[in-house]
C-alpha cells in the first residue's frame, strides 16, 4: 500500500487526534526546531483540523499525516508545506513523539512520504530546513537520501544569537 509498510501507516488527520496536536504544538521545547512564537488554542488547532478535512491540499497548500504503528498508537505527525503544484515541490518536516524515537519510524515514515509524493503527487522535489544544532534530524534526513544544498546563515534567532539552518533537498530522478 501507498501509506503504510509494516510496521506503520501514514493517515489524515482526525478531530480525534486534537489533544495529541495540541500537546505537541505546545510543546516549547518543540518550537526551537520551529518558528512558533505562541501557544495554540484548541480552537485554533480544532479549526485547522476541521480545514485540512474540507480543504485540498492545492488550495491549503499543505498536508499533515498522522504516524500510527498498526496497532492504532499514533507516535508522530509529517507535514508537506509550502506545496507548489506548478513547479512541483514541497517542505516536508516531521515530529515523533519523544517516547517513540531512535526506533527507525521517522526513516520509515520519510521512505513512504516519498513514495506518495513522488509517485502519487507527482512532485519532483522536497526540501527540510534544519538547524545545524538539531545533529538528529541532519543525520535523519542525510539517511533518507537528502543532500545539503546550501547554509542559510543567521537565519533562526535563539536569544541573543543567531543561528545558522542547512537546506537539504531530495529530488525524484525517475
Amino acid at each position: 500500500m501507498l501509506l503504510n509498510n509494516t510496521q506503520i501507516s501514514l493517515r489524515a488527520v482526525e478531530p480525534e487526534d486534537l489533544d495529541m496536536l495540541y500537546g505537541w504544538e505546545n510543546s516549547t521545547v518543540l518550537w526551537y526546531h520551529g518558528n512558533t512564537l505562541a501557544p495554540y488554542s484548541k480552537l485554533v488547532i480544532r479549526q485547522y483540523i476541521n480545514d485540512s478535512l474540507e480543504m485540498d491540499i492545492y488550495q491549503s497548500k499543505q498536508l499533515r499525516l498522522m504516524i500510527d504503528l498498526h496497532n492504532d498508537i499514533t507516535i508522530g505527525t509529517l507535514d508537506l508545506y509550502e506545496i507548489d503544484a506548478h513547479n512541483r515541490r514541497a517542505g516536508i518536516g516531521i515530529l515523533i513523539d519523544e517516547t517513540f524515537r531512535q526506533k527507525g519510524y521517522a526513516s520509515q515514515a520519510l521512505e513512504l512520504m516519498r513514495d506518495y509524493a513522488f509517485n502519487f503527487l507527482y512532485l519532483h522535489q522536497l526540501y527540510a530546513y534544519i538547524s545545524v544544532s538539531n545533529e538528529k534530524s541532519i543525520a535523519l534526513f542525510q539517511k533518507a537520501g537528502y543532500k545539503e544544498v546550501g547554509v542559510l546563515k543567521d537565519w533562526l534567532q535563539r536569544g541573543d544569537e543567531f543561528e545558522d539552518v542547512r537546506l537539504f533537498q531530495l529530488l525524484n530522478e525517475k
